[in-house]
């Protein structure tokens, strides 16, 4: 990622365990020792690489009312039966692969969600891609959902996002103004960004 570039080992450790040889084998979904689809068809598998400060899906599925279903039920062969094909499960919940890999397709990215971790850039603008996208996503929910659950909670999410972007705006104004002004005070050098990828200012 173009964000890398130059910043010392350390801080790009957890991006290289994953953005490297093992992106795109078999065996990171299906774990080399024990190639089995069940265990591939779990969301923990996604977690290896899905996690972290950088990107948070894991967090965001776990805590989430689908995660939260998962994690109760996973246990239960009668509500999660991983022996069978996604295209045949009857999962009481999502996991990660029912959504991203729907029917077992393999490629994660045809159904990925239409927003980003910060979603601040992809609200819907009425761009032809887009509407495909966003259909093919609320298609996935209306497995499960009404055709108009979906629809409704994308037209929800644009909203945020919107809002978002305004006081993201707002808020580097008010920073540039300061600065301006003379009164915006530069990060001292013994306060570096913290651990969670924050800042800390004095």
């Amino acid at each position: 990622c173009a964000w890398s570039i130059e910043r010392p080992p350390g801080d790009t450790a957890g991006c290289t365990f994953c953005h490297t040889s093992p992106e795109e084998r078999c065996s990171t979904c299906h774990q080399r020792h024990q190639f089995n689809p069940a265990v591939a068809r779990k969301s923990e598998q996604c977690k290896t690489c899905h996690w972290g400060k950088d990107h948070r899906d894991w967090e965001a599925y776990d805590i989430s009312l689908h995660g939260t279903v998962y994690q109760v039920n996973k246990w239960d062969p009668t509500q999660f039966d991983m022996s069978k094909k996604l295209a045949d499960a009857d999962y009481v919940g999502p996991t990660c692969q029912y959504c991203h890999m729907r029917g077992g397709h393999h490629n994660v990215q045809r159904l990925s969600t239409v927003y980003t971790s910060m979603g601040m850039s992809n609200a819907d603008r009425g761009a032809p891609l887009w509407k495909e996208k966003r259909d093919t996503w609320a298609s996935v929910c209306d497995d499960c959902h009404s055709p108009r659950f979906a629809k409704e909670n994308l037209q929800a999410m644009d909203e945020a996002c919107k809002d978002a972007g305004l006081k993201y705006t707002e808020t580097f104004k008010v920073a540039e103004n300061l600065m301006l002004d003379g009164m915006g005070e530069p990060m001292p050098k013994d306060l570096a960004p913290d651990w969670s990828g924050q800042h800390i200012w004095s």
